[in-house]
């Protein structure tokens, strides 16, 4: 109990007709879970910073839709995605964060200390904030994609595919990413179909050149996909629409969407410097924002490389870059 109340540094309740809004204090706040955001509570909460950290809307991130996890280091045999946000989740709570559901619904980083409101009712303040809500995959909208995703569908080659080795799998999509999804898995599947619904690629001319250079990769032009087909094992095709409208089927086991993210920073927006597509920008070599006091880590600022262990790493940096701002006289 005594640790709460270190958390409640300042409580105040303000009635407003028949709701209570709360407010309360603390030294840093984390907005969003995933191995950025756990592993930023790790250390911040050994650097007895005493972190609030609200989960959001997916507790554990994108990591808790994918079934096997084989490349973080610490796991020899694997992992699933939910136990490992699990195992992260727990380690941060031994070190004493404080770990809440609740979804940041609007910010206002106008001066110190930072406001943020959680379901649109309870108002933090924080003398830091780190941002780390990453970012989610588009899909095509397909109902069959919803049903086999974690067995045979997937929004990460990197991720997973290694798990096809040596079989048959589809990418979805014309641009850079596309492009360089189907180049990495056509080094370790036996063949790669490249599924783009226009006559052309968007991708830059060299990811074109690599593409059509590949033998092992069919480019699909004027392709549509209708319908993923599997059973309980897996996907094991896919049914296309043609430009002329007749279907036809490919043999697949693995359907990979790579039709770009969305990085959930639409709330930071007003204060937070993003690029074009909505990345938060952070000071190179580091995770400080356009404002003071305010970090980003995670796929919420990484649109190169949205791999866990590359999330977690900016976690840290994101927790020690907060410490030595909340430690500067």
């Amino acid at each position: 109990m005594e640790f709460f109340k270190q958390m409640s540094v300042s409580t105040k309740t303000e009635s407003t007709g028949n709701i209570q809004n709360s407010s309360e204090h603390v030294k840093c706040l984390i907005i969003g879970s995933g191995p950025a955001g756990y592993t930023a509570a790790i250390y911040a909460s050994r650097a007895n910073l005493k972190p609030l950290l609200y989960e959001g809307l997916e507790p554990g991130g994108q990591l808790t839709t994918t079934t096997e996890v084989d490349n973080f280091p610490g796991y020899p045999e694997g992992i699933t995605g939910p136990a490992m946000m699990e195992d992260l989740k727990k380690q941060a709570e031994r070190f004493g964060a404080d770990i809440r559901f609740g979804i940041a619904t609007k910010v206002d980083f106008n001066k110190l200390p930072h406001k943020v409101w959680i379901d649109d009712d309870k108002l933090i303040e924080a003398d830091a904030v780190i941002i780390a809500t990453g970012a989610t995959a588009k899909y095509l909208g397909l109902e069959s994609e919803e049903k086999f995703k974690g067995s045979g569908v997937s929004a990460c080659a990197t991720c997973d595919g290694f798990f096809y080795k040596g079989q048959d799998v589809a990418v979805v999509g014309g641009g850079d990413t596309a492009c360089e999804e189907a180049s990495y898995l056509a080094g370790i599947c036996k063949k790669v179909y490249l599924i783009v619904r226009k006559d052309f690629l968007r991708a830059s001319k060299a990811m074109q050149e690599r593409v059509y250079k590949t033998k092992n990769i069919e480019v699909l032009f004027q392709h549509t996909p209708k319908e993923i087909i599997g059973d309980t094992s897996g996907v094991n095709g896919v049914i296309l629409t043609k430009a002329k409208g007749e279907n036809v089927t490919i043999l697949i086991t693995g359907f990979f969407v790579a039709i770009g993210h969305q990085p959930n920073s639409d709330i930071f927006k007003p204060f937070i410097e993003t690029d074009e597509t909505g990345y938060i920008k952070t000071i190179p070599g580091c995770s400080k924002t356009n404002i003071e006091g305010v970090f980003a880590c995670g796929d919420v600022q990484d649109k190169h490389y949205r791999q866990a262990i590359t999330a977690a790493g900016s976690g840290c940096i994101a927790a020690i870059d907060a410490e030595r701002y909340l430690s500067e006289p």
